[in-house]
């Protein structure tokens, strides 16, 4: 029996609700918003959808209790709207700090041993707001981090040579924001170093990072929020857990080299982040990430 909850029911908290019902990924499913109305609207709608599909749940709506036997909470509350208003990527800061410190508050009174997954934005200021809150071991709370700048820097460099994003390895590190950077020392295209391509002058990386960063605004801009990707991304997080399957992907962990959550590669599994692989980057790099500890830190001070 796999239970989940998904607390903040905007764009990116229901899709990530309906990706784990389509894919019959949870047997109970807490959904908790501050909107009752919507969270109603939500409870049903999906089950509106039982009668057609090949997986069905069991539903609660706003009951924190529900989270003492958890297994996982997705957390994706927050404004974007004050996002795509000020193109500002910290626009949330002071909303979903707030929203951390009660949120994880009522993680930690109900008695919750799981997992929680963080997207709500700034992702590595926030999950570190939910840990304070929650009092949970650091290995137990996360982020989705550069996880999805990752996907982003994949989909770029293969749409630039005509071939998928699978064939693309390597990760975006550090902030999963304006201070995020494409470390394409660790990057290879069919197995090869991106860094050979851009020498031969068939690739401008400089370029190319700066759509990477920008790539989500792209997305605001035309539709005034992002989604799939990012709900794709939770879920996937999601099924490296219930799978045990040690997946070694980037997300906003906790580095104790810089005492910081930070997007950087971890291995996940079933007890959250099991391990960290220190990665070999250049100089240019380090100083890049280290920049980056430096954003996020004057952040979670702000």
């Amino acid at each position: 029996m796999h239970k989940i909850a998904v607390i903040g029911l905007g764009h990116v908290g229901t899709t990530v609700a309906h990706i784990l019902l389509m894919k019959g990924l949870v047997d109970e499913l807490v959904l908790i918003d501050h909107n009752e109305k919507k969270v109603d609207a939500e409870y049903l709608d999906f089950s509106d959808s039982f009668a057609r599909t090949e997986s069905s749940a069991v539903i609660k709506r706003n009951d924190y209790g529900e989270l003492a036997d958890a297994d996982i909470i997705v957390t994706a509350f927050g404004d974007i709207g004050a996002t795509a208003r000020t193109g500002d990527r910290f626009a949330e800061l002071p909303i979903n700090k707030k929203n951390a410190a009660e949120v994880g508050k009522k993680i930690k009174e109900s008695g919750f041993k799981g997992i929680l997954v963080n997207i709500s934005n700034p992702c590595d200021v926030i999950v570190n707001e939910l840990q304070k809150a929650s009092g949970m071991p650091r290995n137990r709370v996360f982020g989705t981090g550069t996880f999805l700048d990752t996907a982003r820097m994949q989909r770029a460099v293969g749409d630039h040579f005509g071939e998928a994003p699978q064939n693309v390895s390597g990760f975006v590190l550090g902030e999963h924001g304006n201070s995020q950077f494409s470390a394409w020392s660790t990057v290879t295209l069919d197995g090869e170093p991106v860094t050979k391509f851009a020498e031969e002058g068939k690739i401008d990386l400089d370029k190319l990072d700066g759509d990477i960063r920008d790539s989500a605004f792209k997305v605001v801009a035309g539709k005034g929020y992002t989604s799939f990707a990012i709900a794709t991304c939770a879920v996937r997080i999601v099924e490296a857990i219930f799978n045990n399957k040690h997946e070694f992907m980037p997300a906003s962990v906790y580095l104790e080299k810089y005492a910081c959550y930070i997007g950087y590669p971890a291995v996940i599994g079933k007890d959250g982040v099991e391990k960290i692989k220190p990665v070999k980057l250049t100089a240019e790099e380090t100083a890049k990430l280290e920049n980056s500890v430096k954003t996020i830190k004057e952040k979670n001070e702000a």
